[in-house]
């Protein structure tokens, strides 16, 4: 099992079917198993063509999120490589002689996150055309590589820690990171002087290359423009470093260059958040339950909890993937699914006591806390429960009240998963 505390989780029936069905969509997320799909004999069999990793003098990688270490490690497994570059947060617990791994922050961009950006450009630049580079890229790869552009990291760093508070969606969020780097956008690729590939697991809601780890490997489909209206959208515009609003303001008048509108190498997404709930249908369905999906979930949690319960309405089962958002104006502690399953319990509690509902991320980290998620059960206390919401202060109602989901750095990221079901 995934989840650590799944035994005493397990209060009822009701409750170990939930977490098992949970625990069958975290298990989809191993990055192995999408890798064996794709890498067989020392050859990449993806769509369009076979790339034969023999015919190169020498194969790297330079694998960058969550998902680095497994990822890194599987190929290494399936393939002849050489070695590369890790970059990984300080949560995942990381050792290799054969790659040089550097731990970095997340979800705000530290100093070691500008060490390796600089470090992956000096890599990129020792290669030869006799090399292939092969790029792994996961969720967390936006802060963990970081190089700004017309404003120092502190600026960087402030400006992201106003966007992850507001309410943005990850689209926006990387949209106004692409255009304050000198990396992003595809312009990380700009520097390659040997082939290369990049295999990604998707972390954002529509698999959009270009959003995905802020389209390092690919090109940028959003503007200066766009990055503009985003940050007046949330009123960040007077809030922002007065540098970063220059900086928007210089790019939209065409003084400073545009990021890249077309690829330069192939982009592959190799796996997704609907990889998770394929997995959790197939257990539901063993456990005797009709499961309805909702993929693809997004928008703020006080919503989405609303129109998950509604769907829940003559159901036994709701699968339900994707990524949430939260508008932080606590003080509290709690992540986007814990305030979730909060805000479902509120409308859920009044269709009867024995209906379960869960969410927890797949990287096994969710908001500022060190767990993944939570459950509840109708029925369970429910006592000030807006107050909790009202001060973001999700992780200590269950802390309180039961209900915690454990799992630690899971080292991987296909976005979060949840469930609803009547046993």
């Amino acid at each position: 099992m995934i989840i650590r505390n799944f035994k005493s989780l397990s209060t009822n029936s009701a409750k170990k079917d939930a977490l098992s069905i949970i625990d069958a969509g975290l298990g989809a997320a191993n990055p192995k198993l999408h890798l064996e799909k794709i890498v067989r004999n020392n050859k990449l069999v993806l769509p369009g063509g076979i790339i034969d990793l023999k015919k190169y003098d020498r194969v790297f990688v330079v694998a960058i999120g969550k998902a680095a270490y497994l990822m890194s490690s599987a190929m290494d497994l399936l393939a002849d490589i050489d070695g590369g570059i890790l970059v990984v947060p300080y949560t995942v617990k990381a050792m290799s002689k054969k790659f040089e791994i550097i731990k970095a922050g997340h979800p705000i961009p530290n100093k070691n996150s500008l060490v390796a950006a600089k470090k992956i450009l000096e890599f990129l630049d020792k290669r030869t055309s006799g090399d292939l580079v092969i790029f792994l890229i996961s969720g967390g790869a936006s802060s963990l590589v970081c190089m700004p552009d017309g404003i120092t990291l502190g600026q960087k760093q402030a400006t992201t820690n106003l966007l992850l508070k507001c309410g943005a969606s990850i689209h926006e969020i990387n949209c106004v990171r692409k255009h304050l780097s000198k990396i992003k956008g595809g312009k990380l690729v700009e520097y390659l002087r040997s082939d290369s590939i990049s295999l990604v697991m998707s972390d954002v809601v529509g698999n959009s290359l270009s959003s995905i780890a802020s389209g390092m490997t690919y090109y940028d489909d959003t503007t200066f423009a766009d990055a503009k209206k985003i940050l007046k959208k949330y009123h960040l515009e007077r809030v922002v470093p007065k540098s970063v609003w220059r900086h928007m303001d210089l790019g939209v008048k065409g003084k400073i260059k545009e990021t890249p509108k077309s690829v330069k190498i192939k982009n592959h997404v190799i796996a997704t958040n609907k990889d998770c709930l394929d997995a959790m249908k197939l257990r539901a369905r063993e456990l005797g339950y009709s499961p309805k999906v909702l993929d693809c979930v997004s928008g703020n949690v006080q919503d989405l909890g609303l129109k998950i319960s509604r769907a829940f309405s003559g159901k036994n089962c709701i699968i339900f993937g994707g990524e949430s958002t939260v508008v932080v104006t606590g003080k509290g502690k709690g992540g986007r699914n814990q305030e979730l399953v909060l805000h479902c319990a509120a409308d859920l509690s009044k269709k009867g006591d024995d209906i379960i509902v869960a969410s927890v991320g797949t990287d096994g980290i969710d908001g500022g806390t060190n767990c993944a998620g939570a459950i509840w059960q109708s029925g369970q206390k429910i006592d000030k429960i807006k107050q909790y919401l009202d001060n973001n202060d999700s992780y200590n109602f269950f802390k309180k009240y039961g209900g915690l989901v454990f799992t630690g750095p899971t080292g991987t990221n296909l976005m979060d998963v949840g469930v609803v079901l009547r046993k």
